[in-house]
């Protein structure tokens, strides 16, 4: 039997092999830009996949209510069920730490208005803050993640 070592087999057959560095760095998951957004909410459709949204969404949002009612916070959880009175969405709000369970058929608006805490966050960004530094010559450089508010 002989032995073969790693880089003498092909990483992707028919391609070269790829390179440590070209793995250093690889694709993310894109995020929208959404923040200030005001979703169309004319069907039911368009309510669930606003709310999905708001899920993934890493800033506060501002529902309203259809009795007039606001409420601004953050999205953790959100319950699809068979109706709207039984799908739910939960978030905390603003100015408390309640949790708050509101059902999708009483959401007459939604508004994504609290800033995207982690937009322009991204590894390569990070990564390119290093490097600049390192560049310019700064000694015992460190990234450190930018505080919370």
């Amino acid at each position: 039997m002989s032995e073969t070592s790693s880089a003498d087999r092909p990483v992707n057959p028919g391609n070269r092999p790829a390179s440590a560095d070209s793995l250093e760095v690889v694709p993310g998951f894109a995020h929208e830009k959404i923040e200030g957004w005001v979703p169309s909410l004319a069907t039911q459709e368009e309510l669930h996949q606003a709310l999905e949204k708001a899920f993934d969404y890493r800033g506060d949002v501002t529902i309203t209510l259809k009795d007039g009612s606001k409420i601004e916070g953050y999205i953790f959880d959100r319950r699809s069920a068979p109706t709207m009175v039984d799908s739910r969405v939960r978030l905390i709000p603003r100015d408390s730490n309640e949790k708050v369970s509101v059902a999708y058929a009483d959401i007459a608006a939604l508004v994504f208005s609290g800033r995207d805490t982690a937009a322009g966050k991204s590894w390569e960004a990070w990564v390119r803050k290093y490097w600049e530094k390192k560049s310019a010559g700064e000694k015992g450089i460190a990234l450190q993640p930018d505080a919370l508010e």
